[in-house]
């Protein structure tokens, strides 16, 4: 019988690692090994603090309720290791990425998998769920060219939204993070706009005609709608889980015809969905990340046994961190 190591969240702030058998394969899956998996910091988070709700994951592909103890994960790359009978043997040695937890093996069926292009390196599409997150929020957003472009927390998704949005021919994109080194992390090769780098209470009285709401945070919402100009947008892109604030939304906001914007990756907007599904959506991310190539913000990796240390980092020692991995 087939093992896997797998990480289980058990209970706030308690990791453990477990052996679990797999189940017998069957004529019409495959086994995957797994190479490397992300931990999203932003979700995993509220997973590993217990600040989670009680509802469906955030995630489509996943249908198990949240609730300890718990596997999490949805960002793995494998490669696969043996076919059912009833399965093309052209899958037998591919590169795969799979939304998965973090565990060292899996049994799925073949439609659950993309096949991972040659050209990227695994470590790079573990950055796939990001990636296409992002995209989704550019998407939403919707930017004009000559607009003045915000974009509230550089975490491995602000990061990539950022460098989506340094693609297009705005008048000003600035990057605001408490952390200097997340908003030193981009380096920005496009002059198509002008980038600033900015710590939160160094935004004055600028105005943006877009601002995301990328920190986690709710109370960050507040200073996406103060820095919004009039008939501005605010893509908030950020799952709060159980976390409160209190949003002021009196004074200027009530006069200022501000258009808050709720994005969620599981699903396109209505006004693309004629045109776009999740296939041309992952095309488009596939490419994103070959261009960006956001393996240099890999900044931890860890054996699976380690995996209490990672989450310890990123719970107490986040400013050390962008993105961890886990190597198989």
């Amino acid at each position: 019988m087939t093992t896997a190591t797998t990480v289980f969240f058990t209970s706030p702030r308690k990791v453990e690692i477990c052996e679990v058998d797999l189940p017998a394969l069957n004529p019409d899956e495959v086994l995957v090994e797994t190479m490397c998996s992300a931990i999203s910091a932003g979700t995993e988070m509220l997973v590993y603090r217990g600040q989670f709700p009680q509802l469906q994951d955030v995630h489509d592909t996943v249908s198990n309720k949240l609730k300890y103890p718990l596997a999490y994960g949805y960002a793995c790359v494998g490669k696969v290791k043996e076919t059912g009978n009833q399965v093309d043997k052209s899958w037998l040695g591919k590169t795969v990425f799979s939304f998965q937890p973090h565990t060292s093996s899996f049994i799925t069926h073949p439609s659950s998998l993309i096949s991972i292009p040659n050209s990227l390196a695994p470590e790079n599409a573990c950055f796939l769920p990001n990636m296409e997150t992002a995209v989704n929020l550019v998407q939403d957003g919707a930017p004009i060219l000559g607009e003045r472009v915000m974009v509230l927390g550089q975490g491995v998704v602000g990061l990539l939204t950022a460098s989506l949005l340094c693609e297009f021919p705005l008048e000003k994109l600035a990057v605001v993070d408490a952390i200097e080194a997340r908003r030193s992390a981009l380096k920005m090769e496009s002059k198509k706009c002008e980038v600033e780098n900015l710590p939160p209470n160094e935004l004055g009285n600028l105005a943006f005609d877009l601002v995301f709401e990328l920190t986690g945070s709710p109370s960050a919402l507040n200073d996406a709608i103060e820095h919004t100009a009039f008939s501005g947008r605010v893509v908030i892109g950020s799952w709060y889980g159980q976390k409160r604030a209190e949003i002021d939304l009196g004074g200027s906001f009530h006069r200022s015809r501000i258009k808050l914007i709720s994005s969620q990756v599981s699903t396109i907007s209505p006004e693309l969905s004629g045109r776009w599904d999740k296939s041309r959506r992952f095309d488009v991310a596939w490419q994103a990340l070959e261009r960006i190539q956001p393996q240099k913000w890999i900044t931890h990796r860890f054996s699976l046994e380690d995996a209490a240390e990672a989450y310890r980092l990123l719970d107490e020692n986040p400013h050390e961190a962008i993105q961890v991995l886990f190597k198989y």
